[in-house]
Order: C-alpha cells, then sequence, then structure tokens
C-alpha cells in the first residue's frame, strides 16, 4: 500500500508498506545511496521498520515527469544509459542482499517446479499456459542456473512506467523494493526485454534488447563475456515467460504471449538455451 501524506508544514510525502520479507531494509539502504549521490530517485525519510509483519517506510513525493514510451533502438538507448549509471552506483553499496528475489525474476528458487511458488497462480488451471510458454522457461532456466557469474545488486523492474523523464533527461526512477541479487548479465538482459513496458508487461523487440545490451557495456565500459552475453538473452525471456503465463492462467489478452511466440526462438539461440 502507498500513501500520499502532506504534513503540517505544508510538505508532501509517501508511506509506503509492505509485507514483512527481509528484503525492504536492504531495498531503502539500496534507495537512500542513491539519492545521497544525486540518483534521480525519491530519498527515503526514515529506515524501514517493522509495524507487526509489515515494513513500513517514508520518503520524499518526487512527483512530474512523463513516460517515455516507444521499443525503437533510439529510446533502448536512453534507458540503458540509465540502467548503466545505476548499476555503476549500486556497486560501491554494501548491503545484505535483499532475498528472495521478487517473484516474477525468481528463476533461482529451490522450489520443487519450474515455476517458484505463487499461491495466487498454483490455483488456477496449469493447463491453460501454452507449452510454448513453458518449453521457454524450462530452456531458460536450465541456461541461467548454469551461469558461474557472482551475484550482484540491481533493479529487476526497470519498466517504462516506473521512470519519469524531462524529454530524454530521467526524473525520477521508482519502485525500489524491486531491487534482486542476480548475476549483472541477468539483471542487464531483464531489463533490456522489459524497458518498454507501459502499463501492459510485454517485450521489446530483439533489436532494441540489442541496443541496450550493447550501450549497457559501452557506458560502463566493460564487455561482456561470450556467456554473459548469453545469460543476457536468457534473463530477457523469464520475465516474458513468467508475463506469459499470468496473462493465460488469468485470460488476460496475450500480450506477452504474443510477442514471446515471435522472438524466442532467436533469443533461446542468442541465450545458447
Amino acid at each position: 500500500m502507498v500513501c500520499g501524506l502532506r504534513l503540517a508544514d505544508g510538505t508532501d510525502v509517501v508511506v509506503k508498506v509492505r509485507a514483512g520479507e527481509g528484503r525492504t531494509e536492504s531495498c531503502v539502504a539500496a534507495q537512500a545511496w542513491l539519492a545521497e549521490r544525486g540518483f534521480p530517485c525519491a530519498r527515503p525519510l526514515t529506515a524501514a521498520v517493522a509495524v507487526g509483519s509489515l515494513a513500513v517506510h517514508a520518503e520524499e513525493f518526487r512527483t512530474g515527469g512523463d513516460v517515455l514510451p516507444g521499443d525503437s533502438p533510439d529510446v533502448a538507448v536512453s534507458y540503458a544509459e540509465v540502467f548503466a549509471r545505476l548499476m555503476d552506483e549500486l556497486n560501491d553499496l554494501t548491503v545484505v542482499p535483499p532475498l528472495p528475489n521478487p517473484r516474477w525474476v525468481r528463476w533461482d528458487h529451490t522450489d520443487s517446479g519450474l515455476w517458484p511458488t505463487i499461491e495466487s497462480l498454483e490455483v488456477r488451471d496449469q493447463n491453460a499456459v501454452p507449452a510454448y510458454i513453458v518449453d521457454t522457461a524450462r530452456r531458460v532456466r536450465i541456461r541461467l542456473l548454469a551461469a558461474d557469474l557472482p551475484c550482484v545488486l540491481g533493479h529487476a523492474d526497470f519498466e517504462a512506467q516506473n521512470l519519469r523523464w524531462h524529454g530524454r533527461e530521467v526524473w525520477a526512477v521508482h519502485d525500489w523494493d524491486s531491487l534482486a541479487w542476480q548475476p549483472e548479465a541477468a539483471l542487464v538482459g531483464t531489463a533490456s526485454g522489459a524497458f518498454s513496458s507501459t502499463w501492459a508487461p510485454t517485450l521489446a523487440s530483439i533489436e532494441s534488447s540489442e541496443a541496450f545490451l550493447t550501450t549497457y557495456q559501452d557506458t560502463r565500459g566493460r564487455l561482456f563475456t561470450a556467456a554473459e552475453q548469453e545469460v543476457a538473452w536468457a534473463g530477457s525471456l523469464w520475465l516474458a515467460a513468467h508475463n506469459a503465463r499470468w496473462e493465460a492462467l488469468h485470460g488476460d489478452p496475450p500480450v506477452s504471449g504474443n510477442t514471446l511466440r515471435v522472438q524466442a526462438a532467436e533469443r533461446l539461440r542468442r541465450a545458447n538455451a
């Protein structure tokens, strides 16, 4: 739950309340670290505190800006530059890893099946999920779990709906409770596929994901190894498969499902999966 409040002195603040999974303290600490260094995000006003089974904190109200829509390689470059800056700043921060990772990128789960256990999905008819979605997720997860790469802290919900811009200048990055602890290449790959999602999650074009990955590496000044390139392409597919499964189980229009059907074969090839 997110509440906007106006204090007695006229200051507008936001109070965020979420389930206390043990992740919030690290996420808020990372957000504060970034804000102190001038990264465009809301500055936390309190640490995360436990209220019963909930975690609560307050932050400044950073309003304004517009969503930057589009799925062109040119738009991908703008998003990739921001993501590279974000990852560069987080590289110098040490926090307790915010585990478990957000459910939509939890390919590294230890549950018994292919998908992480999400109770609201488990009660639905799994036969509604098309075979190509299941097959894509299975192949991608095998490739990601085989990666022998160190984990880092990064934003796992880097979608257009979570950023605001003034023209091509980023004004705010939101949704800091979606930080994850995974290999850098997997996090970058996830962002390269998800950056163009506005209100309905989708999968960016292959050309735009490629532009995102190239720009990220150029901006960070570090080329991915061949294995990291494969992991990045695999990471771009797991989130799309999760979203496509969600659509199928809820009977929603197959926005992610359709793009996944068209792109899966080429992305799997690039992932060596």
